[in-house]
């Protein structure tokens, strides 16, 4: 194999690996953030929003072929921000787990 396909070959896997990696990251924060609405104040469009981006980045259906990630990552970056901001309308700070009573 010649240099410039070995480059080719190492830069591919470093970026599949970087990609996979960031998926991870977005998806266990969003479990973490999605732990903050488990009460049953939180809105069922909130809940829908987390389970329909959990199911399409674990489905194998996708916008884009599976060896890009990119628009898992973008939807799970979405769903985690819209998760964020529904927390911190009610009054949720990052680390709790819900209301008190859940906690126990």
């Amino acid at each position: 194999m010649e240099t410039w396909q070995l480059v080719l070959v190492v830069g591919g896997a470093v970026a599949a690996a970087a990609t996979l990696a960031a998926a991870a990251v977005l998806l266990v924060r969003l479990v973490r953030t999605y732990r903050l609405l488990r009460g049953e104040d939180a809105p069922a469009g909130t809940k829908a929003a987390f389970w329909g981006a959990v199911l399409y980045a674990a489905l194998p259906v996708d916008l884009l072929p599976d060896p890009v990630y990119l628009d898992d990552i973008g939807l799970l970056a979405v769903a985690l921000h819209h998760l964020g901001k529904t927390a911190r309308r009610l009054g949720r700070a990052p680390g709790e787990t819900g209301p008190v009573e859940h906690r126990l």
